[in-house]
This record gives C-alpha cells, sequence and structure tokens, in this order.
C-alpha cells in the first residue's frame, strides 16, 4: 500500500531565513513558521495556540527565498516532514524534524498572491552527502 508524507502550511515566518552555501554549492534555506489554532475550551472560552515549524528549502527554492522572504511574511508552504538524527560529543541522540519546503507561495496580508515565486516548481533532494546538512549550531 503506498503512504503519503505530505504538508501544507500557511503562516507568518517568525525571522529572516538563514542563507548558507553547502560544499558542493548548492544554496540552502532554513526559516520558521508561525502557523496558529484557534478553539473553544469545554467552559466556552476562546484560546488560542501557536506551532512553530522548522523549514529548510533547497536549489533554486532557496534562492528564491533569499531574495523575497523576510519575517512577518505570509507565505503558503507545501512540502514534506523529514527527521534528522544528530548525534552530540556524549552519544546522545537528538532528533529534528524540518519540512522539507517543496512549493512556497508568498502571500500578502490581505491574503492576495505576490506572482513572484507562483511558477517555482522546485522539487528538492535531500543532500548528497552529510558534508551538506548544518552543523547543530546553524539550527533553530
Amino acid at each position: 500500500m503506498r503512504t503519503i508524507n505530505k504538508v501544507i502550511l500557511i503562516g507568518n515566518v517568525t525571522r529572516d531565513p538563514m542563507i548558507k552555501d553547502t560544499e558542493n554549492g548548492k544554496k540552502m534555506a532554513m526559516f520558521s513558521l508561525a502557523t496558529n489554532r484557534y478553539y473553544k475550551t469545554a467552559d466556552g472560552e476562546n484560546r488560542s495556540e501557536a506551532e512553530f515549524h522548522n523549514c529548510v528549502a533547497w536549489g533554486t527554492l532557496a534562492e528564491r527565498i533569499s531574495d523575497f522572504l523576510t519575517k512577518g511574511k505570509l507565505v503558503y508552504i507545501e512540502g514534506r516532514l523529514k527527521t534528522r538524527v544528530i548525534e552530540k560529543d556524549g552519544g546522545e541522540k537528538l532528533y529534528k524534524t524540518e519540512v522539507v519546503v517543496g512549493n512556497i507561495i508568498f502571500l500578502n496580508k490581505r491574503g492576495e498572491v505576490d506572482d513572484v515565486a507562483d511558477d517555482i516548481e522546485d522539487t528538492p533532494t535531500a543532500p548528497s552527502s552529510t558534508h551538506d546538512v548544518p552543523s547543530d549550531d546553524d539550527l533553530f
């Protein structure tokens, strides 16, 4: 049976993206996205809960992100979840789950599409070696 790993998010960028060039010359962009969940408690009280998502984009998509994405921007993202294992000095393993961005649409505050990136359909691939993976110090 087939499985699906797909993420769709609309949220605000929490800080300017960190842009890096990997050792093999490929561009990488890392940023965090905030989404909100609104709900009512059993007592009828309205509540809001924020969730923060670590996102990473590669290649052409990372270049577009470096040109147009800034803190506070509203964006639509399609991607997939990827969990990386980071081994600390003492052998301790840390697990970090990120959204690998496959498509992004830049939105303005009124929900209208900026036509800057509608045509982007970059299919990101995983880094070819562990040298392309950022160190733990580079991560959010």
